[in-house]
């Protein structure tokens, strides 16, 4: 039972780990089509995909008889609002592993949509899709983010139904290193939303934005990058936020109930009627977090949410992009971003998503600064030692980010001039490995 506020940034104080203990974890979406029809796969199509993959060790996850998932190892697959399917990989030490895991759970996947006669897809808007016609599934907790989110948010269904992303989870030793790495987190969003923009299509159109997916999410409901993050932000000013936060729902006995506005500070309090005074306990307290949908977020490690997904060829790159800063080179980078103003950061995070590496920041445009974060970066890993089989660093991954800087041209441009060419978008869909 959680009995004050201490309870709450004690819980953060948990998360911290020793500098040997730190851990690597990759979240990622995909989106699958049917082969013949480019139309979203059905909830329908979805649950076949998941018994299938039971097949390669995987143990079901269940929800009122319906199955919503599968767990293996540390790793899980879920179901977002829009059947998007996505792996929260296991908590891994390098680089290395984090992606081969993520290319076995690729493997596996390819061979369940080539048994059920569908497509993957890599990037991070549905080109195809209108909102409406996007088909549902029935995890309890969406139909009431379908009701709520479009209140305080006129593109959350879109965010929902239409998007996929690429999350990055990194460990912290102190709260002095969470502040650090939080903050370069917060301000490099800019940065990462150029360089990783991979979402330039919206119903077979140019949307636009090379990364539509970030737009969206800019007009989200309890999402965005709050002036405050961009600030020195400890343990106890984020619970302050999270527990001034109206809760998006409340589970109660594996029902999802609504909370009518009330806030994580109200269900501590006990004034939520419809529980009987009854108070949270820490797992409400993380199933709150979970609703926070802010570009970079905290829970006992940090989660970094401002890349658009990508192919095979540079799934990678991002997670080992934010691994050489903040494990292999935290200092240097905070010290450039320490200098950089709030408020050019903020104009910077608006503009991103339409302007790409043109976008300035400091003077600079994000290419400039994008080659100055992937030097430290790759510094940082070379410093981490981390090597594979054949003796390689993780700066291996990098090359799909050198390849953006030095070409100054993001995966969502390339996108536009295949699609002029083309003049259809049959490129898109991911290609063997």
């Amino acid at each position: 039972m959680i009995n004050s506020k201490e309870d709450l940034i004690n819980h953060f104080h948990k998360g911290i780990k020793k500098q040997e203990n730190l851990k690597i974890g990759i979240e990622h979406e995909k989106f699958l089509f049917n082969k013949k029809l480019n139309s979203r796969a059905t909830y329908e199509t979805i649950s076949k995909v998941l018994n299938y993959l039971k097949k390669f060790g995987w143990a079901e996850i269940k929800e009122k008889n319906n199955i919503i998932g599968l767990s293996k190892e540390g790793k899980n697959i879920s179901l977002e609002p829009g059947n998007q399917i996505e792996l929260s990989g296991a908590l891994l030490k390098s680089i290395h592993q984090t992606c081969e895991e993520s290319y076995q759970f690729l493997a596996e996947l390819s061979k369940a949509c080539l048994n059920l006669n569908l497509k993957m897809m890599s990037v991070s808007f549905d080109p195809f899709t209108k909102l409406e016609q996007v088909p549902k599934n029935p995890k309890s907790r969406y139909e009431i983010m379908t009701e709520e989110m479009p209140k305080n948010g006129k593109l959350s269904l879109n965010m929902m139904y239409q998007t996929c992303g690429t999350q990055v989870n990194l460990d912290y030793t102190s709260e002095n290193d969470f502040k650090k790495k939080f903050k370069l987190s917060s301000f490099l969003v800019p940065v990462s939303t150029a360089i990783f923009a991979n979402s330039s299509i919206k119903e077979s159109k140019p949307s636009g934005y090379l990364s539509y997916r970030s737009k969206v999410w800019q007009n989200t409901s309890r999402a965005g990058l709050p002036k405050y993050f961009l600030e020195d932000i400890d343990f106890e000013k984020y619970v302050d936020m999270v527990i001034n936060t109206p809760l998006l729902f409340i589970l109660k006995d594996s029902n999802h109930l609504k909370s009518d506005g009330k806030t994580f500070k109200d269900f501590m309090e006990g004034k939520i009627s419809i529980l009987k005074n009854f108070k949270p306990n820490i797992k409400d307290f993380k199933n709150h977090l979970a609703t926070i949908f802010t570009e970079v977020r905290l829970k006992q490690y940090i989660e970094i949410r401002s890349l658009d997904t990508c192919e095979w060829d540079c799934h990678c790159s991002g997670p080992a992009f934010y691994t050489g800063l903040l494990y292999g080179n935290l200092q240097e980078a905070y010290e450039i971003i320490n200098k950089w103003n709030v408020s050019d950061v903020l104009n910077a995070y608006i503009d991103a998503p339409k302007k790409g590496l043109n976008t300035i920041i400091n003077s600079k445009t994000i290419l400039e600064w994008g080659k100055v974060f992937l030097s430290l970066c790759e510094k940082g890993l070379e410093k981490r030692n981390q090597k594979n089989k054949n003796g390689k660093n993780e700066s291996i991954f990098l090359r799909s980010i050198e390849s953006i800087l030095s070409n100054n041209k993001t995966k969502a441009e390339l996108t536009l001039e295949k699609f002029k060419i083309n003049n259809n978008l049959d490129f898109l869909y991911d290609q063997k490995k």
